[in-house]
């Protein structure tokens, strides 16, 4: 599949309307009244797998609901397992993670291939996450430090792991590591996105109960509601109506008022441009918004909008005193395009010629 433009899966990522349409999709008789579920990992920390166990007893409702064929992560299933299902087979997969490798991708073709839905679950998933800020350094400058150049390398001898390699009990192979890691529907077709690092388990239900009850939205849909995250945050009643700073500051530098909105403290947080429906648990814990459950709709540049939201609420015309301020942010690309340098207008660093 060709990977398609930011604009195109910006129109596609319209959130939960009133247009429904019911499950199982057209042209999918046959599956058994208890849907054949998967859940695979790709290029992320996990997180999103421990999100699946954080359903804590509402776990027990889904098993109860659902067949899981292929669950790699929790219990003993096989590539082969997967190769023998039929086309179609399988209700929905829940693929989480970035595709960085061959073998990922690999899976998540195959996963397509044999599911009637797909689900992007997880920021990386949906946006590249975290593991695409790979995409603002080249590959070999990654690996080289990897294996050269950190300090946990004493010998130094900058010897890499191979792709292949021939022993006496036959061929054994790793992935092969792409230049630039994807968002999972620059990869293959995806139907509905669930957002997060990781989703709520308030959210993961959600989609899953949308799926079981045939309440499902139009294919393309991020899982999620479409106000800002502001609105569902409990210090929103705190923030002025003309919210404007003199400064910026990152949370490490201050301790904040717990019952006042942290933008309106100058603490840099991105509930105002980041899509809701995770109940603000940063914010109650005491953390700014990072950004985690992506852009509105209709946002097309996620870390764009980020910036210029940051920008506008700095209380200067003065260009000296704007950049100064947003010197504060020594690390701009990882603080507004944390999750999505991938499905970005940026996709990657130019590479040398």
């Amino acid at each position: 599949m060709t990977p398609q433009s930011v604009a195109a899966v910006s129109d596609r990522r319209s959130s939960i309307g009133d247009r429904r349409y019911k499950w199982p999709p057209e042209g999918s008789e046959g599956i058994m009244a208890k849907p054949k579920v998967a859940f695979y990992w790709c290029a992320s920390c996990g997180g999103c797998e421990e999100a699946v166990v954080d359903l804590a007893e509402g776990i027990l409702t889904v098993v109860e609901a659902v067949d899981i064929l292929f669950w790699p992560v929790a219990l003993d299933f096989k590539r082969s397992d997967v190769e023998a299902m039929a086309d179609g087979s399988l209700a929905v997969s829940f693929i989480n993670g970035a595709i960085r490798s061959d073998e990922q991708e690999a899976m998540a073709r195959l996963l397509r291939k044999k599911s009637k839905l797909v689900i992007a679950y997880g920021a990386c998933a949906y946006q590249g996450g975290i593991p695409g800020l790979a995409n603002l350094t080249e590959k070999e400058a990654i690996l080289d430090y990897v294996y050269r150049l950190a300090p946990s390398n004493s010998d130094g001898n900058g010897v890499r792991p191979q792709t292949s390699m021939k022993v006496p009990e036959g061929d054994l192979e790793l992935p092969v590591l792409y230049e630039s890691v994807k968002a999972l529907d620059q990869v293959i077709e995806v139907d509905y996105f669930v957002p997060g690092c990781p989703p709520t388990p308030k959210i993961t239900l959600q989609a899953i109960e949308a799926i079981l009850k045939g309440q499902l939205p139009e294919k393309g849909s991020v899982l999620a509601g479409d106000r800002a995250l502001c609105y569902e945050c409990e210090l929103n009643s705190s923030k002025p109506e003309k919210l404007l700073v003199s400064e910026l500051k990152r949370i490490h530098q201050v301790i904040p008022e717990r019952d006042k909105c942290l933008l309106a403290q100058g603490i840099l947080c991105l509930g105002p441009v980041t899509r809701g429906g995770c109940e603000a648990p940063c914010v109650k814990g005491g953390m700014p918004c990072t950004g985690c459950f992506g852009p509105l709709e209709r946002v097309r540049d996620y870390g764009g909008k980020a910036l210029s939201a940051i920008a506008s609420i700095v209380d200067t015309s003065d260009e000296n005193a704007l950049a100064k301020a947003l010197a504060a942010l020594p690390d701009p690309a990882g603080t507004f395009y944390r999750y999505s340098v991938p499905t970005s207008i940026l996709t990657r660093k130019r590479q040398a010629a």
